[in-house]
């Protein structure tokens, strides 16, 4: 079945970094556009960033410059690199894959910025 397992979340302080890790299985991932999302307490889901088959990045507006997604198809694995971390950053980050089948999603994973 499909799968999506993120890893890599935790507490880090205001201008730090994360990595998060999202491990695919159960659809040909290769050819499938990957994105993370994040949910904040009280707030809506909402994309973080996007990167296709062909390795084309996509990111909202207020994302750019501090996120970068990337992926490993031979590892049918998808990361995101998180700079200069805010405590507005902080919230659940959840991986997603758009799937003709129906979206898939991860558990997620807390990422908490604080001093």
């Amino acid at each position: 079945q499909v799968q999506l397992v993120e890893s890599g979340g935790g507490l880090v302080q205001p201008g730090g970094s994360l990595r998060l890790s999202c491990a695919a299985s159960g659809f040909i991932f290769r050819i499938s556009t990957m994105r993370w999302y994040r949910q904040a307490p009280g707030k809506e889901r909402e994309l973080v960033a996007g990167i296709t088959s062909a390795g084309v990045t996509t990111y909202p507006d207020s994302m750019k410059g501090r996120f970068t997604i990337s992926r490993d198809n031979a590892k049918n694995m998808v990361y995101l690199q998180m700079n200069s971390l805010k405590d507005e950053d902080t919230a659940v980050y959840y991986c997603n894959a758009p799937l003709l089948i129906g979206a898939a999603w991860g558990q997620g994973t807390q990422v908490t910025v604080s001093s």
